[in-house]
């Protein structure tokens, strides 16, 4: 897919990896819009990405098809990239669980990355083309300790992905998991501040270029699943 021109639509984009995937994006010519929480910080990644946005908290689940509407009304009723990234996590054992973690996590990770594409989905089918990008984690490969919570919700967005390929492809709408490993974000902190980058870590330029590339592949074919993983952390 050429991304001159392009409508895409990105999920908590106002830090991290989305707001780096819509950098990446828009300087490639592509038309971006970007959600989340907080009007002040998505106003800081306008000024970084030249990005419109929207303040839009995913994980108000009663008002996600409102607030796909106003997407929709600012994308000229034309999208052609979703890309699921807003997410969130909590740590615990087995021990720690409780239904308040669960869904305040699911309800980011889970549920409303699902009524959101279901939302968009029309849109795709009506175009006759799509792409759908959702960021997976390399949790979603393998449990660990403390994960109970967060691995089980990328667990189960690897499955949605998967549905949906099977689903979606006979209408040409292309979906593909993104997992990176650790990336030094804001991801998880309270006060979502961005962390420094590590010299051996992943940078979030990194997960921008993979989903990027992922995006830019002629559209006769797709990537299912994509792991990005850090060359040598272990130092």
């Amino acid at each position: 897919m050429k991304l001159k021109g392009k409508n895409i639509l990105i999920t908590g984009g106002s830090l991290g990896i989305g707001k780096e995937t819509a950098k990446y994006l828009t300087d490639k010519g592509a038309n971006v819009l970007i959600t989340g929480r907080s009007e002040e910080r998505l106003i800081k990644a306008k000024e970084y990405t030249n990005a419109k946005y929207l303040v839009f908290d995913i994980a108000d689940i009663n008002n996600i098809p409102i607030n796909a509407t106003k997407c929709l009304n600012l994308l000229d009723n034309r999208v052609d990239v979703l890309i699921n990234n807003a997410g969130t996590g909590r740590r615990g054992t087995v021990e720690d669980l409780n239904i308040e973690d669960f869904l305040h996590v699911y309800n980011v990770n889970v549920f409303g990355l699902s009524i959101l594409t279901k939302e968009i989905i029309p849109i795709f089918k009506k175009q006759n083309q799509g792409t759908i990008i959702n960021i997976g984690s390399t949790a979603s490969l393998r449990g660990y300790k403390g994960g109970s919570v967060y691995a089980s919700s990328k667990f189960a967005v690897r499955a949605l992905t998967q549905c949906w390929q099977a689903e979606l492809r006979p209408y040409n709408i292309r979906v593909c998991q993104v997992n990176p490993s650790e990336v030094p974000t804001a991801f998880a902190n309270k006060d979502r501040l961005e962390r420094s980058e590590v010299d051996n870590k992943l940078t979030t330029k990194e997960i921008a270029h993979a989903i990027t590339s992922a995006i830019e592949m002629d559209n006769r074919g797709f990537i299912n699943e994509l792991n990005v993983w850090a060359t040598n952390p272990f130092n």
